[in-house]
Order: structure tokens, then sequence, then C-alpha cells
């Protein structure tokens, strides 16, 4: 629908709507410029703390992704008129415990009636233009990289059927809970040539992998036993847990995939999983790569090299075990 839309002509927006990239980019002056999102959604989780942090953790993403530190946030609230306001008092308390944690100052925001609950916040934040880091750029050769483990989708369409254990509903808590800040700074600081990074979220690893491989005009290859899961989460596929979003995802974007023998269904299913506050799908140097996942994993990132980059072919996206 996006593209049916008429295209400003503004010099200063670096990047738009147009690009399908994680947030926009709009220069304000010489060496910077604003990073701008927004994220919101109903809940996954039946405690209202928890939920604030997941959804404060997962708006904050998209600024990181592109290489932006958070400035400002306005929260966007959806309440039902008759619900007990304690339950958004907390909701509140719990988003603002991860912005004070970003250095994120919430300034205000909006609210509505609504029967369905929702929660989220529009994020600006500052980036240096010429250091943007967009959905394109990857390279022929590049290591694929992955900060977090799949499985977020899965798990909390368990919870809501109320079939989930408590060790997956911990794992999965901890992952969406975990900001990509220092990752986000790991990346920035250390010198690394990351040619293209995003964050993994609704349209799961295989979605967003897609758009790097577009904007990049190359292809892709992961390695299907080096992909972090969260602990649940291929119990969750088996058992039929299966999201909504996990569907769509896979009738979109499946056509440009090719895989390889002995990749099970568990697998192909789990690796289209729409992820809430998902990890960091970083393109960068081969020669870089190895550095830098230690450097992440010292810094407390669990990144771990999931596959590479190959020249433009078909398929687009290949799957080996």
């Amino acid at each position: 629908m996006l593209g049916k839309l008429a295209r400003q002509h503004d010099p200063n927006v670096l990047v738009g709507f147009d690009q399908a990239d994680d947030a926009g980019v709009y220069l304000i002056g010489p060496g910077q410029a604003l990073v701008q999102t927004v994220d919101f959604f109903t809940p996954m989780v039946d405690d209202p703390y928890t939920f604030g942090q997941i959804a404060a953790t997962n708006s904050l993403s998209d600024v990181y992704a592109m290489g932006g530190q958070p400035r400002t946030s306005l929260a966007l609230v959806c309440f039902p008129e008759k619900a007990d306001l304690a339950i958004l008092e907390r909701i509140l308390a719990g988003g603002l415990s991860k912005m004070i944690e970003a250095g994120c100052s919430v300034i205000g925001g909006h609210s509505v009636r609504d029967e369905e609950m929702k929660f989220g916040y529009s994020v600006t934040g500052l980036i240096d233009p010429a250091r943007v880091l967009k959905n394109g750029g990857a390279l022929a050769g590049d290591r694929l990289l992955f900060t977090k483990a799949l499985g977020t989708g899965v798990i909390a369409t368990a919870i809501k059927k109320k079939a989930a254990e408590q060790p997956w509903i911990n794992a999965a808590i901890a992952s969406m809970t975990t900001l990509n800040k220092k990752a986000a700074e790991v990346i920035s600081s250390s010198g690394s040539a990351v040619h293209a990074m995003t964050d993994v979220t609704g349209f799961g690893l295989i979605g967003h992998a897609r758009e790097i491989a577009l904007a990049s005009n190359v292809s892709l290859r992961f390695y299907a036993n080096r992909i972090p899961l969260l602990d649940g989460a291929m119990e969750c596929v088996r058992a039929g847990h299966i999201p909504g979003g996990l569907k769509a995802n896979r009738e979109f974007a499946e056509c440009v995939v090719g895989y390889e023998d002995g990749i099970s269904e568990e697998t192909k299913t789990i690796l289209f999983d729409p992820q809430t506050a998902g990890g960091l799908l970083i393109s960068v140097a081969p020669d870089d790569a190895t550095e830098l996942t230690k450097t992440l994993n010292a810094a407390g990132v669990p990144a771990v090299e999931i596959g590479e980059v190959l020249p433009s072919t078909k398929p687009l996206i290949s799957v080996a075990p």
C-alpha cells in the first residue's frame, strides 16, 4: 500500500518509508540527523509491568538497528474504559524502566479508549548521517551475525494457550526485555566494517533477511544448525503453537527460499517466527567477523555467526543444515 502513496521530495530525508528500512532518518544539520520510529502492540504476557518493559524494548530496537542513540519517546496507549487503572500504571512503569535504562526521556504521549489493550512508543534518536546502518549495503563475502535467539512468537502463542512451561516463559521474557543497546554500542565503537544491519522482529528471520538481500542486491545463505533457538521454541512448533504472523510471513516470503537436504519442517517453520524485540542481524566484512563476535560476546551479547552473503543468485535465500 505504501508504494501507491505519493512520494515527497525532501533532500533532508535520508531514509524514508519507501526504503523498507527499520526507521526513518532526517538530516537536521551538518553531521547530525534524527532517527525516528514507532511501534505498539497487544500484550503477549500476563504481567502488566513485564508487558510495558517488552513494549519499550521493542520500540527502542529500530533506533539501535540503524546505529542511532535513542533520546526521547512518546507513549502510545490504548486502554479499556472500564479496566483497572492500576494495570495501566504498571504498564507505564515497566516501559519507563526500560526507557531509563536506554537513557531515553519519556516526554509525553497519547491515549485512547479501546476495548483491546495496546501499548508502545514513538522514539526519536540522534545519528551521524555518515554512519547510518541501513538494510542495503551488504557485500558478497560478508558474514552474518545474530545477537539473540529465535522463538518469542511461538512461545508467546503457547503462553496465550496456557501451554508454555515456566522455563520457556522465562527465556522468552529475558530475551524480549534485553535492550539491543549494548550490541549497538559495541558495533559503533568496534571499528568493524559493518555494511548492513537490521533487527529481526515481526517479519521473522527470513522476512528481514529478504529485505537485506533485496536492498543490497545480494543473496544470503544461512546454516540452520548455527541459528540459536530459545528454550522451548521447537517444542512449541511441534505442538502446533503457530502464531498467525508466522503463517503470514511464510506465505509471503518462502517463495524466495531454497532449502538444502536435511532441513526439518520444524526448522523451516521457526525461521519465519515473528519476533518481539528480536536480535540484530549484522552483515560484516569477513576479516572482521570473528573479532566482532568476540567483542560482542565479551560485552555480554550472545552473538553468533549464522550465515554469509553471496553474489546475487537464485534462490535469494538458501538454508543449509
